[in-house]
């Protein structure tokens, strides 16, 4: 104890903001695979626990997360952070909750969030040796919400637009407007063999890091029961399912930012004009802190703020970044809210208040409701400019400060087909072609997707099979990891490879053919798969070099496959090789043969591990799969790790295997039955 005092006196830990809230008024109920179950009168006390329960299975990444938000990683990190931090300090977060969080928080939510920075701090105070940067603590409302913002920017493709002016590159490029990809979709009983209602939650993200997932369920005597999964920091629910309904998110792409190039004065410096008449920019300078040898060094790195927004000055001119997410402060309470929504017009309220900048919902309920819309704040254009480019920053006209209300996006209500999917592709493609939204309702400048996917297509193949669904077809959907027939990338064409002759070319021809021949499915001890995900690795040099529409030609392919022999034969010493030989899920020292490939229902994407094998670092994540029958929701959940991030845990890889068996772990919302089965049962300190 006389040890922990002596760090915090050292490094100046301040814990004075602490909540009063009472720890023993909080139980946190671990379940066999670690999962937390919190329990507690209040949602701010339920928040306190998730925040304790988070930091004792991944301390390390909430801080980074926040670090992040708050302009601090290069404190921490050096160089490696000072990106972020810049960005911070870019998108005017501070400024922006210094001037709207009063009077757009309300005082519920206000609670929740101090409740959940209370119980962050406290474990910081008891744990000292974990803290990474004393400049981070107390944890406030403010700063938990920073790094709230900076996500949603970032998820709005801000970042991805900063670094293109930065980089000279203005120029729209599609391939970084394709998601590594996410599924959900949902029957009810039109569709049904049992009459209930299904929801595949099945999102695909980084296995590690601020936006992995964590699982856990929340239940309040306010309202609050609800199981599902959320990032480093987040103190409520992001996809999950309460004793009513649920809802999954996966990216969607319409057009939520612009970049506007401002025309300057021709000798006054700073100046821009609008119409006819001039404004001053806004000089801004972003405090930096990058720690070298150890040492905390201060660069001040200069942007500028003009009507449109934060702006960047380069070789080209000065251009500003517009996006709703630079406005809008609210988001986490609106999902706190949906977490406690009964009914479907309770949740539609819900999406009324327009917080979340982004992201497809797929919803279903105990009514029997199914829903789709692809959510946005997505602005309200003027016509007549090519909004998908960079837009002249000289007139008020195109000076857009309203965004589409709800009802105006595209979406799917209780469709007569009793289905609805989305693979992060059109929204005009949603469920049957007779109820689909039709793209010619909606404004080109709105810059929907429009195109299929393999996942997409995948999937509809698969559901068209059936007249009616049981639950154990659902699962086979879920399950799937097989690619159509013939190949359909969004960004891409490779087509030739299929019109090879192997004969031509004797040196390749086992492989060739092993591809040519294979099934599609992309099973951990496919030959097939493994070829063809080696080949794959090869063709992203080529495929910078090819002109749109991205066609790969014969010659390119021989190329890469002439590489992906090479790479057999200098790390395995054969030509045949399984993908699983090929591809591992690791965790630790446990290295598993991995299934997947990019753009399959159980999607994988890899990198780079050693002696010629990759790993897997995002794809298939969280996956939660819930039945709403009438006595109550059957839930069944897997992630790819375990629900520890510490190494030391048993629950650091213990849902491993049974996730690469496609195997799940049976979850309830029921109090009774999870204490009943409970592991340990305890109270943060």
């Amino acid at each position: 104890m006389k040890f922990n005092l002596l760090i915090i006196l050292i490094f100046g830990i301040s814990f004075s903001s602490i909540s009063q809230i009472d720890p023993s008024d909080i139980e946190i109920v671990r379940d066999s695979f670690g999962v937390p179950h919190i329990y507690a009168k209040t949602d701010a006390q339920v928040a306190y626990g998730l925040a304790w329960a988070h930091a004792e299975d991944d301390f390390e990444t909430i801080q980074y997360a926040y670090l992040a938000g708050n302009g601090l990683l290069g404190h921490h990190l050096g160089k490696d952070g000072i990106g972020a931090d810049f960005l911070s300090s870019f998108i005017g977060s501070e400024e922006l909750y210094e001037r709207k969080f009063e009077s757009d928080i309300s005082l519920e939510y206000l609670e929740v969030l101090k409740g959940y920075s209370a119980g962050l701090n406290s474990y910081a105070k008891h744990n000292p040796d974990e803290v990474l940067s004393s400049k981070l603590f107390p944890v406030t409302p403010k700063k938990m919400m920073r790094y709230g913002q900076l996500q949603l920017f970032i998820s709005s493709r801000g970042d991805y637009w900063v670094g293109r002016i930065l980089n000279n590159n203005l120029d729209f490029d599609p391939i970084n407007q394709s998601p590594i990809g996410s599924n959900t979709f949902a029957f009810n009983s039109k569709k049904t063999t049992d009459g209930n209602t299904y929801l595949a939650i099945n999102t695909h993200q980084p296995l590690d890091g601020p936006v992995s997932w964590y699982e856990a369920h929340l239940c309040s005597e306010e309202g609050t029961n609800i199981l599902g999964a959320l990032f480093a920091g987040s103190p409520s629910i992001l996809i999950g399912v309460n004793e009513n309904l649920g809802w999954a998110h996966t990216v969607n792409l319409p057009d939520k930012t612009d970049v506007f190039a401002l025309e300057m004065h021709p000798e006054k410096k700073l100046k821009y004009r609008v119409d006819n008449q001039y404004f001053d920019l806004e000089v801004h300078k972003a405090k930096l802190t990058v720690k070298v040898l150890g040492i905390p060094i201060g660069i001040k790195k200069k942007y500028y703020k003009s009507i449109y927004g934060p702006t960047l000055k380069t070789d080209q001119g000065f251009f500003s970044v517009r996006t709703p997410a630079l406005f809008e402060i609210r988001a986490l309470e609106q999902w706190w809210k949906m977490n406690k929504a009964k009914t479907f017009s309770e949740f539609y309220d819900i999406l009324r208040m327009k917080a979340i900048p982004g992201y497809n919902i797929g919803y279903a309920d105990k009514n029997d409701t199914i829903f789709y819309i692809s959510n946005g704040l997505i602005p309200k254009r003027a016509p007549g400019y090519n909004w998908k480019g960079v837009v002249k920053g000289n007139t008020m006209d195109n000076l857009w400060n309203e965004t589409y209300d709800i009802e105006n996006l595209p979406q799917v209500i209780q469709p007569s087909s009793g289905y609805f999917y989305n693979a992060n592709h059109s929204p005009f493609k949603s469920t049957d072609s007779l109820e689909n939204p039709l793209s010619n309702n909606f404004s080109k400048d709105m810059g929907f997707e429009q195109y299929d996917n393999n996942r997409s297509i995948r999937i509809k193949q698969l559901i068209d099979q059936y007249d009616s669904i049981s639950y154990s077809d659902f699962k086979r959907i879920k399950y799937d990891n097989q690619f159509p027939k013939k190949f359909n990338y969004s960004f891409m064409n490779i087509d030739s490879l299929f019109l090879i002759d192997p004969d031509k070319y004797p040196d390749l021809k086992s492989i060739i053919k092993e591809i040519q021949l294979w099934d599609r499915k992309t099973d951990a001890g496919s030959y097939g798969a493994g070829a063809y995900g080696i080949l794959y690795s090869y063709l992203r040099k080529y495929y910078r070099k090819l002109p749109e529409p991205k066609i790969f030609p014969k010659s390119y392919l021989i190329e890469g496959l002439k590489e992906t022999k090479k790479h057999m034969i200098k790390y395995f010493g054969k030509t045949k090789v399984m993908l699983g030989e090929y591809q591992k899920l690791v965790r630790g020292n446990k290295e598993l043969p991995s299934f997947g490939l990019p753009d399959v229902i159980t999607a994988m994407s890899s990198t780079n591990y050693k002696d010629g094998k990759v790993r897997v670092f995002s794809g298939e994540s969280y996956i939660e799969l819930v039945k709403f029958t009438n006595s109550g929701p059957e839930i069944e959940s897997i992630i790819s790790y375990g629900s520890s991030d510490k190494v030391d845990s048993k629950h650091y890889s213990d849902q491993m295997d049974l996730y690469l068996s496609f195997k799940t772990k049976k979850m309830t919302l029921d109090k009774n039955k999870v204490y009943k089965s409970a592991k340990e049962i305890y109270s943060p300190k």
